[in-house]
């Protein structure tokens, strides 16, 4: 049976005495109720964009990821694309709404918010986790009052038959998926009808052209992190919501004093890579908006929050250790990557000193998501540096603030 409870801890973030007891106790009671050893790792990503974006989000995904375009599933209100590097790492189901003026729960979510109504298709659903007889796994879930979409409401929303989904989170908006394959099979959605895309494809080849042409192909590797953006006071139930719902278990977290908040890492408990089975981040404010009128403290993430609402903020990418033409790789890959148009919120911060170098893309003008580059140096295991991850995080509050209009 494995262990969730006897990992190292990281981090210098002070959690609540709440907090720290129903971590053990819920770690304990999942790993002896079998669920941990039922729910595996990360299968795919959903990601939501608006009608006529997803060719070209497409084309972004070839050039800055390893992701290729592999299929397209018509369905009768979306094109959902399927996005695949291999069948160790998580699909990308990209999905495109065929109608603007179509509503489900999943635009309400944007609707709410003053800059995410901006664009009301465009968000992150969440993720499906690879599980061993999902039924079951449903089963223990729905007695611990988790709520699932029934068969009919599935099918209402367009999303696959084969895959058991939760509703959305009300602390993070994003759901959580379950689907069983045998181990040496491969992915199959059951959802509409199966096509290649000529445009889809075409998309693909020209990022792909393009990311061979600058000599970035071999240089980065898959997603390394999910960072999801939630309210201060909803962070401790996020993290433990996700790891009642996951295999993952809780890496540590670092206070970031500078910009008023706190990163939280949890990663799967079979110790898999992240390119496997991303970590899932959870990053909050330190005090809640309505405080902090009284300190006036930096407010990136709760701004972000207020504006976007509860939602995955940016997705990771490894970048290969090493130098090409006497640059690290990840300042090589940059620059390429800037020379075609795309921006970049900062310069690379860190150094092979410190362990890693990051950076944060520009939002995309097609899903709203954040693109990070991160490479490690030698054995270095974290997920950033402290005054990096300020940087990062003051960095895309100055542009959320342009984008948002200060709503």
């Amino acid at each position: 049976m494995l262990c969730s409870t006897n990992k190292p801890r990281f981090g210098d973030k002070q959690n609540s005495p709440f907090f720290e007891e129903y971590l053990f106790r819920l770690l304990e009671e999942r790993d002896r109720s079998g669920l941990t050893d039922m729910i595996g790792g990360i299968e795919a990503l959903m990601i939501s964009v608006e009608p006529g974006n997803s060719v070209e989000y497409i084309t972004e995904l070839a050039l800055m990821t390893q992701y290729q375009y592999l299929v397209t599933l018509d369905s009768e209100k979306h094109m959902t694309h399927v996005l695949r590097i291999d069948m160790h790492s998580p699909d990308i189901l990209l999905r495109e709404v065929k109608h603007p003026e179509h509503s489900d729960i999943f635009r309400s979510l944007n609707d709410l918010y003053p800059v995410g109504s901006r664009r009301p298709h465009s968000r992150y659903l969440g993720e499906i986790l690879l599980s061993h007889d999902r039924h079951q796994v449903v089963a223990l879930q729905q007695q611990r009052e988790f709520r699932f979409f029934p068969i009919g409401q599935l099918a209402e929303l367009d999303l696959p038959l084969n895959v058991s989904i939760s509703k959305p989170s009300p602390y993070t908006q994003n759901v959580v998926g379950y689907m069983e394959r045998p181990m040496d099979g491969i992915r199959v959605y059951h959802h509409g009808n199966c096509t290649i895309l000529s445009s889809a494809q075409a998309a693909n080849d020209r990022g792909k052209e393009m990311q061979e042409r600058l000599g970035i192909k071999n240089l980065l590797r898959p997603i390394d992190h999910l960072a999801t953006r939630v309210y201060s006071q909803n962070r401790e139930a996020a993290i433990l919501e996700y790891l009642a719902l996951s295999s993952y278990y809780y890496w540590g977290s670092y206070d970031i004093k500078d910009q008023n908040s706190s990163t939280n890492v949890t990663k799967n408990v079979r110790e898999a890579p992240e390119s496997v089975s991303p970590a899932k981040v959870f990053t909050a404010n330190n005090h809640p908006y309505c405080v902090n009128h009284l300190d006036k403290l930096p407010s990136p993430t709760e701004t972000f929050v207020r504006n976007f609402g509860p939602r995955l903020h940016h997705i990771a990418v490894e970048v290969a250790d090493g130098q090409t033409s006497g640059r690290e790789n990840i300042d090589y890959v940059v620059d390429a990557i800037s020379a075609q148009g795309k921006g970049f919120l900062l310069e690379t911060v860190g150094s092979r000193e410190e362990g890693l170098k990051q950076i944060f893309s520009s939002a995309s003008d097609f899903s709203s998501l954040i693109i990070e580059y991160v490479q490690r140096f030698g054995d270095f295991q974290g997920f950033f540096a402290r005054d990096n991850v300020a940087q990062l995080t003051y960095a895309a509050g100055q542009e959320e603030g342009v984008r948002s209009g200060n709503s």
